[in-house]
């Protein structure tokens, strides 16, 4: 377990160190764009829930309105009216998610592996869906097996979890490029189409 672990360590960290090197100049312009559309930071930091259910600051490129959550934390559904004309492009294909390269490179996340949610949303989560809390055996991830499945955005969370259960039960170095590439494919041809 030990080297596996050390291998997708390894995985992470020049994966993440080399899409932050080539990316940047890119991720520069997406900021650019954003800043052009609307007031307020490029970046926004949330806290979500990781390996062993230990909170951490996701970074993300903001996608909504600065006041989206004035009335308290909502779910993301289609046509939401708190995300901007940019941030509408950058969900659907996934760019608001490239920040978290910096928290793959510093540990806190892994290119693969279940994707994390809020705490708020966890606690209601693991009350009701059975084994929920055993997603966070394994690091939160930029992007996972049941994302690459089409389980993503406003989709059934106990699908979800069963996905990403079977993810941390099987788990492999081969399976993660696996996914790494099929993520890449599905950017590229905007399969992703329940990502609001």
């Amino acid at each position: 377990r030990g080297w596996k672990l050390s291998l997708k360590r390894g995985l992470d960290f020049i994966g993440s160190l080399l899409g932050l090197i080539f990316l940047s100049p890119f991720m520069l312009m997406v900021a650019l764009l954003i800043r052009l559309e609307s007031k307020g930071p490029v970046f926004y930091t949330q806290v979500r829930m990781g390996l062993d259910g230990r909170p951490f600051p996701v970074i993300k490129f903001r996608s909504m309105r600065v006041d989206a959550e004035s009335s308290g934390p909502g779910w993301t559904v289609k046509d939401d009216p708190r995300v901007t004309r940019m941030g509408r492009f950058m969900r659907r294909t996934e760019l608001d998610e490239l920040p978290q390269l910096i928290n793959v490179l510093l540990g806190q996340m892994s290119l693969v592996g279940p994707r994390p949610e809020r705490p708020v949303y966890v606690q209601q989560f693991r009350e009701q869906i059975p084994r929920y809390m055993e997603r966070h055996r394994e690091k939160a991830g930029m992007t996972g097996w049941a994302q690459v499945n089409g389980l993503r955005g406003d989709t059934s969370i106990a699908e979800r979890t069963s996905y990403d259960l079977w993810y941390v039960e099987n788990w492999s170095l081969w399976l993660d490029i696996k996914i790494i590439l099929r993520t890449m494919w599905m950017v590229i041809v905007r399969k992703n189409k329940n990502a609001y």
